[in-house]
């Protein structure tokens, strides 16, 4: 999984903004100013990309995919994260949990900021 190209998949989501959170060494990607991906690293280093997903079917993925685990410094229920270099995890699913937590995240915005967003 290529950062660049995650990185340009967040982007085309309708009202994405990005920053770089210098202490966390990690790009975020937000929507309504709330975060719903982030390519960070785990305590060794190792890079992981970070996202929101339902409780159940983020269970489901922990059991299915080895490089999918309870997210890196995130709320264990609420996140996954999935390591960059990960063979087991093709780049469709990538982009499907992408778009998936994205949509949780904007499921939970203000119907007003939803409106403005779109």
């Amino acid at each position: 999984m290529k950062k660049a190209m995650i990185h340009a998949y967040c982007l085309q989501l309708r009202g994405t903004t990005y920053d770089y959170q210098e202490e966390w060494q990690a790009d975020r990607y937000h929507i309504g100013g709330k975060m719903y991906a982030m390519i960070g690293g785990n305590a060794t280093g190792k890079p992981v990309l970070t996202l929101k997903c339902d409780p159940a079917r983020a269970e489901e993925l922990r059991e299915s995919y080895d490089s999918i685990i309870p997210g890196y410094y995130m709320n264990k229920t609420h996140w996954n994260s999935i390591y960059m270099d990960a063979e087991d995890v093709p780049m469709e699913l990538i982009e499907n949990l992408i778009k998936h937590s994205y949509e949780l995240v904007f499921s939970k915005l203000t119907k007003k900021v939803q409106q403005e967003i779109q």
